[in-house]
């Protein structure tokens, strides 16, 4: 007896044979579910529709469509950049912030249609076989996972030709084997040439970076407790305004990453990424901090930040941890509110040339050396003398020349 299994489908390669290949070996009727987290039509091949039909092709009883990019960019972007989040110090989470999005509506749809497991196109090397996972483990226990990719044993050759025997219609080559995963927070680009560390990038990878504008770009963003809200004094929507600013940054050439990165399952792995927009609000909501949060709420939620970032990029987006984690990071945001001026310069160059905020923390009268200095100068001989109190005392007992050591 067949059994229905709703897989996450985004219209490549291993997903369009993944639809095949659960119908031959699980005697599965299978939804297909595409959830639409801001890839363009590049990266997709095609517009959605197409894909769509491209999933009833392969064998698909049902084939959806769900448009996730307002809920992707306020319920996950949004907190990523109150938590200033790059996995490594580098990386901004661009693939791993859209597979809590997916797996919230694969679960929904497999209520929606009565199926007993969900599946992804996600192969024994990768994060997101973690995120799929334990993403829908976490939402929905009792849903069988299936994983195509990690037990067919197909390379991408066999899986191009596998399509073919199938008749189904795909975009990828052998010959043009590097694989991309897009949506509105950036671009993942891997497999290929890129796997040397050593070789440089193809170039036709890049759409999102390639340098257009002659010369400076720049761009006042606006935040309201942490959340961008502006450009210019345009209010946006978040994701329109993500959008509007790796345009500009984007087109600059800002925004790529080259590293090696750690995986989850102990894999070192060349990566490519191109994020101007998450790069250029990360790097200007920080800034804002630096004016608007006090010195202690600073250092401690600069300490939790690559942890909030190694759990998004392991998996745990529905944690305890997580969560409680998100309780701190929204805490902070109440008073990060203001403007910052970004500059962007051919080639790739962005700085932060200027900031502001009604709730700003800097008082120019006590930051001063000028006339306007507002500072009490002769307070300052008690404040060291106490905040050295302890070293001197050590000093004078222990210390250098009283079998302390050497200084």
């Amino acid at each position: 007896m067949s059994r229905r299994v709703v897989l996450a489908y985004s219209g490549g390669l291993d997903t369009s044979v993944a639809v095949r290949w659960l119908m031959e070996h699980h005697d599965a009727e299978v939804i297909a579910v595409a959830v639409d987290v801001g890839q363009s039509a590049e990266a997709a091949g095609e517009e959605w529709e197409a894909i769509r039909r491209r999933a009833l092709a392969a064998g698909a009883v049902e084939a959806e469509v769900i448009d996730a990019r307002r809920e992707m960019a306020e319920e996950f972007c949004v907190p990523a950049i109150k938590a200033n989040a790059r996995y490594e110090g580098k990386y901004p989470l661009v693939s791993a912030l859209s597979r809590p999005v997916i797996v919230r509506h694969l679960v929904a749809a497999a209520r929606r249609h009565g199926a007993q497991a969900v599946a992804h196109g996600c192969t024994g090397k990768g994060n997101d076989q973690v995120r799929f996972e334990v993403g829908t483990r976490s939402l929905a226990p009792d849903l069988e996972v299936l994983a195509p990719a990690r037990v067919w044993g197909m390379s991408r050759q066999d899986c191009v030709a596998y399509a073919a025997k199938w008749d189904i219609p795909i975009t990828v080559t052998v010959e043009k084997l590097y694989s991309i995963d897009e949506n509105l927070w950036g671009k993942a680009i891997e497999c290929g040439v890129i796997e040397d560390p050593w070789a440089d990038p193809p170039d036709d990878a890049y759409t999102l970076t390639r340098v257009t504008a002659d010369g400076p770009v720049e761009a006042v963003i606006g935040f309201e407790a942490g959340v961008p809200v502006s450009v210019d004094g345009r209010s946006l929507p978040v994701e329109e305004l993500i959008a509007e600013i790796g345009r500009r940054a984007g087109s600059t050439g800002y925004g790529r990453l080259d590293m090696v990165e750690n995986r989850r399952v102990g894999i070192k792995s060349r990566e490519i990424y191109e994020c101007p927009g998450a790069l250029a609000l990360l790097q200007a909501h920080a800034d804002l901090e630096d004016l608007t949060l006090e010195r202690d709420l600073g250092h401690e939620k600069a300490r939790l930040e690559p942890r909030w970032a190694e759990l998004v990029y392991d998996g745990m987006w529905f944690s305890p941890l997580k969560q409680a984690l998100d309780a701190f990071v929204e805490s902070s945001q109440r008073h990060v509110t203001g403007e910052v001026r970004m500059r962007f310069s051919p080639p790739g160059v962005g700085v932060v040339a200027g900031r502001r905020s009604p709730l700003a923390l800097y008082d120019h009268d006590l930051a001063t050396y000028d006339k306007a200095d507002s500072f009490r100068h002769h307070d300052a001989e008690g404040f060291v003398r106490l905040w050295g109190l302890g070293v001197s005392t050590w000093a004078a007992r222990q210390g250098a020349g009283r079998g302390g050591g050497q200084p």
